[in-house]
């Protein structure tokens, strides 16, 4: 036996024959065990043979006649693939049907065995192979494009290519021992700093968490979110002009990816701040406030000066009536048309817009008003300049100048000065009599002691008629209201009631930029355009009203005047319990209204135990379970992502006979399947880095390799 397998180890292998055989003179064998499509298309490979010609040859067999004997043609068990290929050129009329083809004659063995072997014991090209060969072809002179279109790739997919190849060299020597996940990979090219990625490696092995998005948010942190207003307003090109740096994500979607050097950002901004704010005092107000943004509810105690329109010119004017006509013509004569021409829809898209311009008029001001009103200029939520003109400040208001109609009436009020011990109470006190000093002949001023005895039983006798009449008291109420929120020591009202629009102290971050204060916000200055310049005129204008009106008007008023906010040094229990009563007729519904928890806004800033408890009201102890070994920052982005859509709300916020109803079992066990966004990458994994390749068997595991060599 010994001496057996001396003699095979010691034997002289025979390499089967390779020789050109005729294109004409092949056919595929049925014996081929590769039945499903994968990888490259026929299509692409018959380009790539056309521009490098057949890499590898065929496999093939005689096809032998029913005696056993050779005859001319060759069947083809292995490289059927390349032959379609090869068909696709020939019926092209790029290769002849008589041109030579590389093959290797098989006669041993089965032909199934040819076919399973050549698919089955090849080694597929390890990803990080791959990923450096692109770098090598990009640092031969080849574009991305070139490449791209070499290897029937999409341009982004060399991006991502090249992109994993610029890791930090120790880290790829990481992950070519599988000492690393393709995702975690792809999650360290988001900083291109290598001892920066280097860092993070070795505090993410020191770490339960080891997920993409946890190596991401590391390599992120500082950094400003291009989304920023503050990025949008100064703009990515002139930061990037100005030497900063951006970080970006090529395999998820970043939302421009992020900034990295905060310092140049907030310069930028203040910059391009003072610039505008040069050009807005120009204008000639008194005074400018400048800032990135402003707390919520700043110009609360501000008077607001409303301007005029500027109206049109009659060249605008004529322009305008000139643009509609045609709109309305353009309308008619495509009315029935199920769909409109180009140009005309075009054209219509041009005539809204310059419309629009039109009736956008600039607004023009008192120069009065001017010279002691002032403007407030921030950034808004989406980045564009806030400008808030036209806000007085109570030291700049004019002083009242109370003056008398007539000297005799001064004369008056200086007697009742001196005689105030006249002056009796309305309710509940009583005015002693006096002896009316004798009257010369004349009319005189009526006595203060008369005047204040008469008009107290006209006060009770309007309480007493006003208390009989529901809507004239409404519209009393409103007056009053409405002289305190939108006028500035306005003193036209006998209804001594108060409302205070309260003023946000400490409030949640970005408070002013979210939809509620913008609705707010809109709804009082709509109430504010409808209303008249001078107090002394709002009576009028209010009983000119319709009914709907008037309620809309009332109901907001009073409710600029809620104030539900915790103080920890104010307290009032019985207050807040009113609150939740109103908030509970009204059906109050905070996650409705756009608030949802986050990182910024709660989890952040309470205690792990509530963040679990969040996570165990809405998702379930499943989920929960899944966060508990995590740290505070990673347990808090994980609770965000997960309750983000869900509707839940920490007590505070929630609303009584309300309560959170949390999803079925079937919906949280499909949630908490969810990967985090930043471990699902964009289409898989392997195929978010390399373009969805094909694998080189069926029972090969996925590994990545290139394309282009794809075995049949």
């Amino acid at each position: 036996m010994a001496k057996s397998i001396q003699n095979k180890s010691t034997q002289k292998i025979t390499l089967s024959q390779s020789r050109d055989i005729p294109f004409n003179k092949l056919v595929l064998s049925q014996a081929n065990v590769r039945r499903i499509k994968a990888g490259v298309s026929i299509e692409e490979l018959a380009e790539d043979i056309a521009r490098r010609t057949l890499l590898q040859s065929l496999t093939v067999r005689p096809v032998l006649d029913d005696d056993g004997a050779e005859t001319d043609t060759f069947e083809i068990p292995a490289g059927g693939r390349r032959y379609r290929a090869l068909e696709l050129l020939v019926k092209q009329k790029r290769l002849a049907r008589t041109a030579p083809i590389p093959c290797v004659v098989r006669t041993e063995g089965l032909a199934e065995e040819d076919s399973l072997a050549e698919n089955v014991q090849r080694a597929p090209l390890h990803p990080l192979d791959q990923f450096r060969a692109f770098q090598s072809l990009r640092e031969k002179g080849r574009s991305e494009e070139e490449i791209a279109a070499t290897f029937f790739v999409a341009v982004q997919v060399v991006k991502q290519r090249l992109k994993l190849a610029a890791v930090s060299l120790r880290l790829l020597d990481v992950y070519a021992e599988d000492g690393m996940t393709l995702d975690q990979l792809m999650a360290f090219t988001v900083n291109p700093n290598h001892e920066r990625q280097e860092q993070v490696w070795e505090a993410t092995q020191r770490s339960h968490n080891k997920e993409a998005y946890s190596i991401k948010r590391l390599l992120t942190e500082g950094a400003v979110r291009a989304s920023d207003k503050r990025a949008q307003f100064a703009g990515i090109e002139a930061y990037e002009s100005a030497g900063g740096v951006v970080m970006r994500d090529l395999f998820q979607q970043d939302d421009g990816g992020w900034l990295q050097d905060p310092v140049l950002l907030d310069r930028l901004v203040a910059e391009r701040l003072d610039r505008e704010a040069q050009t807005i005092r120009a204008e000639g107000w008194k005074w400018l406030e400048v800032a990135t943004d402003f707390p919520y509810g700043h110009t609360y105690g501000l008077r607001h000066v409303t301007g005029e329109a500027v109206a049109m010119t009659d060249q605008e004017a004529a322009s305008a009536e000139a643009l509609r006509t045609e709109y309305e013509r353009l309308e008619q004569d495509h009315a029935d048309a199920d769909e409109l021409p180009d140009d005309v829809d075009r054209r219509l898209g041009e005539i809204e817009t310059a419309l629009a311009e039109l009736d956008d008029r600039p607004v023009k001001y008192d120069p009065e008003e001017m010279a002691r009103a002032g403007v407030f200029v921030s950034i808004d939520s989406s980045g564009s300049l806030r400008i808030e003109r036209a806000y007085v400040r109570p030291d700049d208001e004019p002083a009242v100048a109370q003056s008398c109609s007539t000297h005799e009436e001064a004369d008056s009020v200086a007697a009742g000065a001196e005689t105030n011990d006249d002056i009796g109470t309305i309710d509940g006190g009583s005015v002693e009599p006096q002896d009316e000093p004798e009257q010369e002949d004349g009319i005189k001023p009526i006595p203060d002691r008369l005047m204040t005895e008469l008009t107290a039983y006209r006060t009770l006798a309007l309480r007493d008629a006003l208390a009989q009449d529901p809507d004239v008291a409404h519209l009393s109420a409103l007056h009053a209201f409405c002289l305190m929120l939108f006028y500035r020591y306005a003193l036209e009202s006998c209804v001594e009631v108060e409302v205070k629009s309260y003023v946000f102290g400490s409030q949640a971050p970005s408070l002013n930029d979210t939809a509620t204060a913008k609705a707010v916000d809109e709804r009082h200055r709509r109430w504010s355009e409808q209303l008249p310049r001078e107090p002394g005129d709002l009576w009028n204008a209010l009983m000119a009203f319709d009914a709907d009106s008037r309620d809309a008007l009332f109901a907001h008023c009073v409710a600029m005047s809620v104030n539900a906010v915790h103080e920890p040094w104010n307290r009032r229990p019985r207050a807040l319990a009113h609150a939740d009563r109103i908030a509970d007729a009204i059906g109050l519904d905070v996650a409705a209204a756009g608030w949802s928890p986050t990182v910024e806004n709660y989890f952040g800033r309470v205690t792990k135990a509530r963040i679990l408890l969040a996570v165990r009201e809405a998702k379930g102890e499943q989920d929960a379970q899944h966060l508990d070994h995590l740290k505070k920052g990673e347990m808090a982005e994980r609770a965000q992502e997960l309750l983000q859509g869900s509707g839940w709300l920490p007590e505070p916020l929630r609303t009584p006979n309300r309560p959170f109803a949390p999803p079925s079992q079937a919906d949280a066990a499909d949630q908490s399947s969810t990967e985090p966004a930043g471990v699902e990458s964009a289409g898989g994994g392997y195929e978010a880095a390399m373009g969805n390749p094909a694998t080189s068997g069926e029972n090969e595991p996925a590994a990545i390799k290139l394309r282009v060599i794809a075995a049949e």
